[in-house]
Order: structure tokens, then sequence, then C-alpha cells
């Protein structure tokens, strides 16, 4: 059961993305992870990813939880490009993490896209891939100079969202609560209340809110559920990943802190610039989590060989990025 594993407090989990609707990647990932040890997934709330996230199982053990999001909370947005006002300077092409920005078909991923997919791409056939890929991590818009980058939010009945997926027999409902309006997180996780009586977990982090706020939040969203329920998801810095070293990772450990300190009966779990380093540091710090969910970093780790065509059928490739993946998560 996943209650097991979290009180084992070794926790493991891989973020494959809340916004991350790129079906084959999320079955090669949990392929992946499943085969190195992890038993636990994060997904986007759609059912194509829950249906990709079980075949990569293959019948392995493992808990799936999808994710949910507020409005203003970065999780749930997806980039979109203005080509009036592009000028065709790949920047936002080689920072995505994703590899989600394709302005043309002459860019080495590009190329690699044809590749992989099999059939010749043109920027306007490329828009649907390019939005299932997108987690809005928002660097793109980032070093945008010339205000051709913007995003659009989905905002859509739980019902509606989660219902499906609750018949399909998922093990936890994640809500990012990163945005402004605690009235809106509250009602929407009162929601899940009524639909869901199985794991919660509240994602949140003191980006948008003061420490005093975010704990209200957790608080509000726990003093109706039974004890060791609800899962905090301690987001230092959302979607920040990509370095390994203790800098990256320390918000995520200050974070977990303020929750520590305030003695709820949660389970604690650690993100948000995770990577290498988290277990280590918390541990210096004293913090005792249930676990750490890693998902930038531990993509990136293994992207060279997600990308290949013949991942899933290779086995010498597949095994190279299993031990990479296996090393990761002993570190936890």
């Amino acid at each position: 059961m996943l209650k097991e594993l979290l009180d084992s407090s070794k926790c493991f989990k891989l973020v494959c993305g809340a916004g991350n609707e790129d079906a084959l990647e999320v079955e090669k990932l949990v392929a992946l992870y499943s085969t190195a040890g992890c038993k636990f997934f994060d997904l986007s709330a759609k059912p194509e990813i829950v249906d990709a996230a079980k075949r990569g199982l293959q019948g392995r053990e493992g808990y799936l939880c999808v994710s949910v999001g507020i409005k203003g909370d970065p999780h749930i947005r997806k980039a979109q490009i203005d080509y009036e006002k592009c000028v065709g300077c790949h920047k936002c092409e080689e920072i995505c993490p994703q590899k989600a920005i394709l302005i043309d078909g002459s860019s080495p991923f590009a190329v690699r896209v044809k590749r992989v997919y099999g059939r010749m791409l043109n920027a306007s056939a490329l828009r649907p891939l390019l939005a299932a890929r997108c987690i809005g991590c928002g660097r793109c818009y980032s070093v945008c100079r010339h205000e051709a980058i913007s995003f659009i939010e989905e905002d859509m009945d739980l019902n509606i969202i989660l219902l499906p997926l609750i018949e399909k027999g998922i093990d936890c409902i994640e809500l990012h609560a990163m945005g402004e309006n605690i009235d809106e997180a509250l009602n929407k996780w009162n929601d899940i209340n009524k639909i869901y009586d199985g794991m919660l977990s509240i994602c949140t982090a003191r980006g948008h809110l003061s420490e005093e706020k975010m704990l209200q939040l957790i608080k509000k969203t726990t003093e109706n559920r039974n004890p060791y329920t609800t899962i905090v998801q301690a987001d230092g810095f959302p979607m920040s990943g990509g370095k390994d070293d203790y800098k990256t990772t320390l918000q995520a450990v200050a974070t977990a802190e303020i929750v520590q300190n305030s003695k709820l009966p949660v389970y604690i779990m650690l993100s948000g610039g995770t990577n290498s380093k988290t277990s280590e540091l918390a541990q210096m710090c004293g913090i005792n989590y249930n676990g750490i969910a890693i998902g930038s970093f531990a993509r990136k780790i293994v992207s060279r060989y997600i990308e290949r065509e013949d991942f899933l059928r290779n086995k010498y490739v597949f095994n190279e990025a299993v031990s990479i993946a296996k090393n990761l998560i002993q570190t936890l």
C-alpha cells in the first residue's frame, strides 16, 4: 500500500510532469524508473496518461498520483507562441527542458523529432505535440525579448477530470496550490474530498504566499482529514531541478522544515529543485521527511536514452538508463 511506502520514509516519487501529456514519454519514464525500483509516479490528470503509466509498469508494483491545480499555478499552464512576433532566435527552443519548442524544422531537435516520430513535420503540425510536452516551467518566457510567448490555463470541472481517473484506479490526487487565491485552493480541495476518499496531496510553496499563509493553507486543508492521510509536498522552487548541487535543492529543504515545525499529522514530501543532493542536505538539517519527489533532474539524466525510438526495445540502452536511475533512487 502507498501508506506503507510513505511510512518507510524511503518513498521516491518520479514526477513525470503535471503538464506532461506526451503519453509515449510517460510510458518510457515509468517503465524505466519502475524497473529501477521507483513505486510512486506523479502524472498529468488525463486518462491516456494514466493508461500510458500502467503500460510502463508492465505488472510491476506502482502507485499513481494525478495532479490538478488552481489558476496561477505554473504546473497547469501551457506556453503558446505568437509566430507574428517570433523572430526565430531559437533561444526558447534551446532553453526548454522538455524540448517542447520547434521554431522551424531545421534545428537539431526538429531533426530528432522527425526521426523518432517517423514523419516530416512542420511548425504548424508540431503545435499539438509541443502543447503535450510543455510543463509550464516558464523558462522560454524568461528568455524571449520580443513578448512572443504567453501562457494559457485550462480550468475544468474537477468532476469531469477526476471521476474517469478514479474509475480507472489511481492511488492519490495532488492539488497544486501555488497561486495567490487561497479560497480557490480550499474550494477545489473540498471538491476533491467529496469525490475521493483515498490519499491526497497538497503541493505548495512560499513563492506567492508568505510562510504564514502557506501554513494557514496547509492547516485548513488537513484539519478535517484523518491523521496521515495527507501528503504535504513542500515545493521549494518549482521545476528548477536541472542542476545537481546543494544550492538548487536548498529551498526544498527549507520549505520542508517549515512544514515539519508545524507538527501536523501529515507525510512530508520534498520537491522543487530536488536532485541527488536533497536527501543528504535534508538529513544534515534534521528534516524527517517521508519521501522525495524528483522531476526535472530525474528526467534530465536519462533524456538522451528516452529520446531514442528503440528505447523500449533495445535492452542495452534500456539497462544503461536503468543503472543511472537506480543510482539516483539510492541517494534517498
